[in-house]
């Protein structure tokens, strides 16, 4: 698939999304508008695996009876369900909804659409793929006010989109296996800016995340595991893995449920096989679900300053005991760190998204930085971002980057790019030249005037472990000499040209009255 052929199939997915924009918020109409897409998505995996294994018979799957043929249909839910992990019937698939709504203007679906969504979850029950489908499509609520106000007015507005869907083809087996994962990427980065604030609990704008996933996989061909503790929509593992030839798996944690559902779909849409990762949802801080495990690559943009427990208790995990402090209950923002430092494993790399005060904030905080940099070495390098950038929030933030094993053990690189992006109407961009001037000098690790310098842990120890970068890089710009007998010579000259213009007028005028 070209890239017109791309952009034009981006384009009829988010025009569809304009039946629906009006009716409710952008976080809202996001979930029915990826829900239907997902379900398309996994009808015409199911379909295809279904028409290869029947084609020695020369049987089609969308003509079987599930009445009659049963064995048949039996036989190819297992295979699906080892293969995919789920089944549908073939009354059951996308097609065969679309084509009742062509046939019959007046078709009520709302029933057995419903039916059909929660018959793909059921279809999981008691198999290894049970975890990464349960509940999948709670957030599609057929019945909602929102769709309209009655049960005709519902129906018919997700007949609409059901048809529209249906004129889309998704290629999948087109070479390009990304370019419907792509797409579901462009409607989530549309879906956060109409949501506005909102969208920072889900989406992270794709030049962000590209810095964080090339810094993870700098110098490495393959990932074993990559982890993200509040992964959102899993854009951003899902952004590490094209930076790499192939990551062995992914893991995350998310604390919204209807996030959550996003994460896995979005997995699923990308190509990546529900053995291959392993999302779960809860209290990354609290409940943690995967302590036992060290990851190679770890990612993450935490909500800013978050509220926590900071319960004294917590000080017994093994991931805060070593600092002997916790961070503080109104901003969660180093407990985040440490949980993540705790997770990374010996060969890897962690990069964060942070508010500018985790680089200088005392107390107890000032304390955990100290450890990091003092006792564990492992802050790496401090990235410093142009302010409004996100959503949800005009503060500037920063990345970063943590080793456990660090190859310039004794220095710790800053970076200023606070001032280099593109000017945009609602919030600033990221270009690509942008990003790679921040990558190539974290690859480097060269001290470039006001933009980087490459600081001795001694110096940091000297500045009591504050990181703020302008102690750092030095990005003051002397002002020009202000030459006193140019700016009279100016002065003398407008003077003059005033004069010049009010002889003009006066002269206007006088001739203006004489023609009256």
């Amino acid at each position: 698939m070209s890239e017109e052929q791309k952009r034009q199939l981006q384009q009829r997915l988010w025009a569809i999304c304009n039946l629906l924009r009006g009716r409710m918020a952008g976080d809202e109409y996001r979930d029915y508008i990826l829900g239907f897409i997902f379900y398309k998505f996994l009808s015409e995996r199911l379909l295809s695996i279904a028409q290869e294994a029947l084609a020695e018979d020369g049987l089609d799957y969308t003509k079987l009876d599930p009445t009659k043929d049963i064995e048949i249909i039996e036989a190819i839910k297992e295979e699906a369900v080892d293969t995919l992990g789920y089944h549908l019937n073939p009354d059951q698939l996308f097609s065969a909804i679309a084509k009742q709504i062509h046939d019959d203007k007046e078709a009520f679906i709302l029933g057995h659409l419903a039916q059909v969504l929660r018959d793909i979850e059921n279809s999981t029950r008691g198999h290894e793929s049970e975890a990464d489908f349960v509940h999948l499509f709670e957030d599609l609520d057929l019945n909602s006010s929102k769709l309209g106000k009655t049960p005709d007015d519902r129906n018919k507005i997700i007949c609409e989109i059901l048809t529209r869907l249906d004129d889309i083809d998704f290629r999948l087996d087109d070479i390009d296996a990304d370019v419907l994962g792509d797409s579901y990427e462009y409607l989530i980065g549309n879906f956060a800016s109409d949501a506005g604030k909102k969208a920072g609990e889900f989406y992270t704008p794709q030049k962000i995340s590209e810095i964080l996933a090339r810094a993870v996989a700098m110098g490495k061909d393959n990932l074993k595991t990559v982890y993200d503790p509040t992964c959102g929509s899993g854009s951003l593992l899902l952004r590490v893995a094209k930076q790499v030839n192939k990551v062995g798996r992914f893991y995350g944690q998310e604390f919204n449920r209807t996030t959550f559902n996003l994460a896995r779909m979005n997995m699923i849409l990308h190509g990546v096989h529900y053995k291959d990762f392993d999302i779960k949802q809860d209290d990354t801080l609290e409940r943690p679900q995967h302590l036992d495990l060290r990851f190679e690559a770890i990612v993450a943009n935490p909500p800013f300053s978050l509220d926590w427990s900071a319960n004294p208790l917590l000080l017994n995990d093994d991931r805060f005991s070593p600092y002997g402090k916790l961070a503080p209950k109104t901003k969660a923002d180093m407990a985040f760190i440490q949980h993540m430092l705790f997770q990374l494993d010996d060969n890897g790399t962690a990069a964060v998204v942070v508010p500018h005060g985790v680089l200088f904030r005392g107390s107890s905080e000032g304390h955990i930085r100290e450890h990091i940099i003092r006792e564990m070495n492992a802050l790496d390098a401090v990235i410093g971002l142009p302010a409004n950038l996100f959503f949800g929030t005009s503060i500037p933030a920063a990345i970063l980057v943590f080793k456990k094993c660090r190859e310039d053990s004794e220095n710790v690189l800053f970076i200023d790019a606070s001032r280099e992006y593109e000017q945009g109407k609602n919030q600033n961009n990221l270009l690509s030249e942008h990003v790679d001037k921040i990558i190539n000098t974290l690859a480097s690790r060269e001290t470039i005037e006001k933009y980087s310098y490459l600081a001795p842990r001694s110096q940091i120890a000297e500045n009591d472990y504050n990181l703020n970068i302008p102690r750092y890089v030095d990005t003051f710009e002397e002002e020009e000499e202000i030459n006193l007998a140019t700016v009279l010579a100016g002065r003398e000259a407008i003077e003059q040209r005033v004069v010049e213009l009010n002889g003009r007028m006066a002269e206007f005028l006088k001739e203006l009255s004489y023609g009256s």
